[in-house]
């Protein structure tokens, strides 16, 4: 009988490619994989996956009875499955599973997507982050190892818990070969993510494309941006120029952005997670032949200027970010320069290779 791995994650499952990945290679390793999420109102249907999967409907889809909810159904559910080994994903679902590690003395493994008690929406309310800072140190001092996505967040958990770390960084599998010809495109500029959210350059973008010439602007994905950006474009008349495509599938949400030219990641440096991030769309524009325009945060400006596959922009701001679209739109040739860089890049940076971290990650003692 194969080992069993519940692996778990506080979202709905669709449109998550991090776990999606770490579920096929736990596949790959020859463990049996049930992954556990929860199912909201508006969750799209889940695609035929070679795993199992079980998405639990809640009475409550956020605030704290949201979080005790999910948390305490968790646990229950996990404890009462078999199971030889559990991976959770992110703080909010690591106590459960940390729990039931100890009770039922089952190997836990923990990936950390980002540096979750600096998010925005919890330095926005002290006492919540307070709860999060205290049940992260309660429970990554339990722990003796853990994944994350980048050297510098690994670098913040080592230095605060002395854990052992793992980088996995977020990028996508090869669906298909990487092509070295450029594909002839339409001006159209793409702004993609599960989390298009506060402070994440969208209300810039949106304001610049007001002084963007000759192009369209696809914003494909969800988040609490979203309405206010819809605000934005009725207000300033811009529906013609640019498109909400919404929450979409992995497999459309990879068409779509392959019609773009430039995609956009504009995180602002608001806070440690946002200054540390490594958004995995970033990955996605180079499979999808995208030139990127990007925030100056550390790791994604990095591998932006290393192979050259865009511009690194002094600051978000209509402004800056209209002059840089405009001047690479205007020259074709510098257009499809750094459109080359992104096929550079995405023949290394890809799960093909990346997954072996993961191998590496798993392969590690630990609870």
């Amino acid at each position: 009988m194969k080992p069993k791995i519940i692996v778990s994650v506080i979202n709905d499952l669709v449109t998550d490619q991090r776990v999606h990945r770490s579920c096929m290679a736990l596949t790959e390793l020859n463990y049996e994989v049930l992954l556990v999420g929860r199912e909201m109102e508006k969750s799209l249907p889940m695609n035929k996956r070679s795993y199992t999967t079980k998405r639990m409907k809640l009475l409550f889809e956020k605030g704290p009875l949201f979080y005790a909810e999910y948390n305490i159904r968790l646990f229950f559910f996990l404890l009462f499955h078999r199971s030889e080994a559990l991976l959770s994903n992110d703080l909010d679902t690591l106590l459960p599973n940390l729990m039931v590690s100890k009770l039922r003395k089952r190997k836990l493994f923990y990936d950390a997507h980002e540096y979750f008690t600096e998010v925005p929406e919890l330095t926005s309310r002290p006492n919540v982050q307070r709860i999060w800072k205290r049940i992260e140190q309660f429970c990554l001092s339990r722990i003796s190892f853990l994944a994350t996505v980048n050297d510098s967040i690994a670098k913040l958990y080592h230095d605060k818990y002395g854990v052992k770390t793992f980088v996995v960084r977020n990028v996508p599998v090869l669906n298909e070969p990487i092509q070295e010809e450029l594909e002839q495109r339409e001006s159209v500029l793409i702004l993609q993510g599960a989390g298009i959210n506060i402070d994440r350059g969208g209300e810039e973008l949106v304001e610049a494309m007001q002084f963007i010439q000759g192009a369209q602007l696809w914003i494909i994905g969800d988040g609490d941006a979203v309405p206010l950006l819809k605000k934005m474009v009725a207000e300033k008349n811009l529906e013609s120029k640019v498109v909400f495509k919404g929450k979409v599938p992995l497999s459309e949400l990879k068409q779509l952005t392959k019609k773009g030219v430039i995609g956009f990641s504009l995180d602002k440096n608001t806070n440690i997670n946002y200054q540390f991030s490594l958004p995995n769309k970033l990955f996605d524009y180079f499979q999808a032949q995208c030139a990127v325009v990007v925030s100056p945060l550390v790791e994604v400006a990095k591998i932006v200027d290393e192979y050259q596959a865009g511009v690194v922009l002094d600051e978000v701001s209509p402004k800056a970010i209209s002059q840089v679209v405009n001047s690479i739109l205007s020259n074709p040739e510098k257009l499809d320069n750094m459109r080359l860089g992104a096929i550079q890049a995405a023949k290394k940076l890809n799960w093909e290779e990346e997954k072996r971290m993961f191998y590496d990650f798993m392969a590690s003692q630990g609870n």
